[in-house]
């Protein structure tokens, strides 16, 4: 298999000698550049071509959701993951509208960041688990605040989905059987069907293409699937 590329963006050396000592640790993963400001990831991205920008958002010269939608721009088939210390509800939906296929907290474990690459690479959206919940909530809250905006796929629950939830939510969304994701996520299959029924239960959508359109509102997977 070929490695993933990568390019690092952030303006703390010390950000990016730590990021290039963890992903060094896999033979998956190729680091092909370090920019220190947003002009230059987006010159550096041109010039090297990765499959997988690793960008802050604080950022001078061109903060990081700028150089998001400039790269997404000229070069669409480019993947850009935001790692950032904002645990933010509306820096997350700027990502989003800017283009990125993740938004990750630099407190996040090896884990966490190892499966936004492969997300991303693969086309898929990955969000640490803290910002999920606050879109989750948000949305939720302006579904109940707004009842009459699309029924049929807005949730009106007041009960907010657990992480493991949402990540049952997201492989539903893709299409996975309950088999599938049983294996994926290293559970009973029992376990994933009492998931599947609360998900439906806590969000009033009780058919899986409701909880497609959820999931894709709310950022959770890509309409490409």
């Amino acid at each position: 298999m070929p490695k993933t590329r990568i390019l690092l963006a952030d303006d703390h050396d010390v950000v990016r000698s730590g990021l290039r000592a963890l992903l060094q640790t896999s033979p998956n993963f190729a680091i092909v550049g370090e920019a220190v400001d947003g002009e230059e990831a987006v010159r550096m991205t041109q010039e090297t071509k990765p499959d997988v920008v690793i960008m802050d958002i604080s950022m001078p010269n061109l903060d990081g959701i700028a150089a998001t939608k400039v790269i997404k721009d000229k070069l669409p088939g480019v993947k850009v993951v935001i790692l950032t210390a904002y645990e933010d509800e509306e820096y997350a939906y700027q990502v989003l509208r800017a283009g990125a296929s993740g938004y990750v907290l630099k407190n996040a474990g090896k884990k966490d960041i190892f499966k936004a690459i492969e997300s991303a690479v693969s086309g898929e959206r990955f969000f640490s688990p803290g910002i999920s919940n606050i879109i989750v909530e948000s949305f939720i809250k302006r579904a109940n605040e707004h009842p009459k905006i699309d029924q049929q796929s807005v949730s009106t629950s007041d009960q907010p989905l657990t992480k493991r939830e949402i990540e049952v939510l997201k492989y539903i969304a893709l299409g996975h059987t309950n088999r599938q994701i049983a294996g994926t996520l290293f559970l009973s299959f029992r376990t994933v069907n009492t998931h599947r029924a609360n998900i439906m239960q806590k969000l009033n959508i009780h058919e899986t293409a409701g909880l497609v359109r959820y999931a894709i509102s709310i950022g959770l997977v890509s309409p490409e699937g």
